[in-house]
């Protein structure tokens, strides 16, 4: 008898330790697919100029990439285009300062500029902290939607960059050899 009440002592035991752990894998489970979701939203296409658009129902929102923003440093001024103001794909449209440098703000699509972003403005340092979501720089509705073949996925600008700095690497190579 004392046997029995053990075995059935363990295999609740194991039941209820097999139910936790199913339940508990099946939230991580929804909270991933959740944060998957929630990441993958809308793709974020970049400019060779560093320069990335995310584009939704014909307007696209504009920032510059991780590696643009660390290779200018702590920005601390940001001039953005002006509201209603046109912007052709390519050209510049404003200026990021850093202790650093200055650098243009090139579009990367074509289009009259819907908003700009005022906080950046005042706050020109959450490019620095969140340059893919609240450190954005204005949104711009689009008149050539085909420019968008002009633009990289994430991929293949990564791809961009490494090759770049192949290439940098080779020229630096190259002047040392010829001094």
């Amino acid at each position: 008898m004392a046997f029995h009440r053990c075995v059935l002592q363990i295999s609740r035991q194991y039941i209820t330790k097999s139910c936790i752990l199913q339940s508990a894998n099946k939230q991580k489970y929804t909270c991933t697919q959740f944060n998957q979701q929630y990441s993958t939203k809308r793709p974020r296409l970049f400019s060779d100029r560093h320069e990335w658009v995310v584009i939704e129902k014909g307007v696209g929102t504009v920032g510059i990439s991780k590696y643009a923003q660390e290779s200018l440093g702590d920005i601390v001024f940001a001039q953005l285009p002006e509201p209603e103001s046109m912007v052709n794909e390519g050209e510049e449209c404003g200026t990021l300062e850093s202790v650093k440098a200055a650098s243009e703000i090139y579009s990367p699509v074509s289009g009259i500029i819907k908003e700009k972003n005022i906080e950046v403005e005042s706050k020109p340092g959450l490019i620095n902290t969140n340059y893919y979501d609240k450190g954005w720089l204005f949104k711009v509705e689009m008149t050539d939607a085909a420019e968008i073949q002009n633009l990289m996925t994430e991929e293949q600008y990564n791809k961009f960059l490494e090759v770049d700095a192949e290439n940098k690497e080779k020229d630096e190579k190259e002047k040392g050899a010829d001094t």
